[in-house]
């Protein structure tokens, strides 16, 4: 990984600078009070300047609540810039969905205006992980010049804690809003917002459209399981990746069946105890290999579900 890193660190160096030509976003109203930035399918690459994850706002009469800053200080000042033709209200709050790059690198440019981060406590050692120091190490030299030195890794300003029921609720400006504890699923700390009188849910990367999810290392039996606890009925699901759903019953199959298939297939090679490359290479993606980001991410996902299964099988 150093060698990897250092190689990446070299020819980010040799190679010309590049402008930091403004980016301009559009924000997409789904609801009265309601808006989102979709980012592009795929992978973060400085072609897409890093941006290809979701991120939103809802406008209350005391101020703006934000969900997630995206993966990089630019796209977070281009944020700020979106939301001021939107509304006059300031930025009162960030809600970090969870700690991965493309999630929460633009909340500096929220901190200088004033913003108040929250984060779910679990974040806290991710912040501090080794995993994360890491990856800012490699975004530094793989999306250069958008993110560089001068980025950093912003704490939260308040971190939450749950009680058993898993809610945290909150009011501004007559807007009420629940936080959702899904953590241990996506990542140790994934949160989902929902604002309730708008009906509309911010999902975070536990829910996809039209793509593959991004499994890694999460615990899909977690991830299942919070799911199954999404409100009764949002009338649009905001997914950490890909458009808005109107529909989020029948997209949210597309998330739950992948899940049952990794589980199902990466199970029973376990249960043989074939090894993982004879595996994978049996099993029958035919289902799902013509959604966006299967070739980027899947034989990822199927590894990390495949030694999560077989620490299952050890009752680890």
């Amino acid at each position: 990984m150093l060698l990897l890193l250092l190689g990446c660190a070299q020819a980010a160096a040799s190679a010309p600078p590049l402008a930091l030509t403004p980016i301009k976003l559009t924000p997409i109203q789904v609801a009265p009070q309601v808006y989102y930035f979709q980012g592009q399918a795929g992978m973060a690459s400085v072609q897409n300047k890093g941006f290809m994850s979701n991120a939103g706002f809802v406008v209350t009469r005391d101020g703006v609540v934000v969900f997630d800053a995206l993966a990089t200080p630019v796209l977070g000042e281009a944020m700020l810039k979106a939301i001021a033709g939107v509304t006059a209200q300031p930025v009162r709050r960030v809600v970090v969905s969870h700690y991965h790059a493309d999630h929460f690198y633009g909340l500096q440019a929220f901190k200088l205006q004033g913003a108040e981060i929250w984060a779910h406590g679990a974040g806290k050692a991710t912040l501090m992980s080794e995993f994360t120091q890491t990856r800012l190490a490699e975004r530094r030299a793989s999306l250069a010049p958008w993110v560089d030195g001068a980025t950093r890794l912003l704490a939260a300003d308040r971190w939450l804690e749950f009680g058993a029921d898993k809610q945290l609720k909150f009011e501004l400006g007559g807007t009420r809003f629940t936080l959702l504890d899904v953590g241990g699923a996506h990542s140790p700390e994934d949160l989902m917002l929902y604002v309730e009188d708008a009906q509309v849910l911010f999902a975070g990367d536990l829910f996809f459209t039209g793509r593959i999810p991004f499994v890694g290392e999460a615990d899909s039996k977690a991830w299942l399981q919070a799911l199954a606890r999404f409100p009764a009925a949002p009338k649009v699901v905001i997914p950490g990746h890909g458009p808005a759903s109107s529909k989020p019953q029948a997209d949210l199959a597309l998330t739950t069946s992948y899940l049952l298939y990794l589980r199902e297939q990466m199970g029973r090679a376990v249960a043989d105890m074939q090894t993982f490359d004879e595996a994978y290479q049996q099993v029958d993606w035919s289902r799902f290999e013509q959604y966006p980001a299967f070739k980027e991410a899947n034989r990822i996902n199927a590894y990390g579900t495949y030694l999560l299964l077989e620490r299952e099988s050890l009752g680890k």
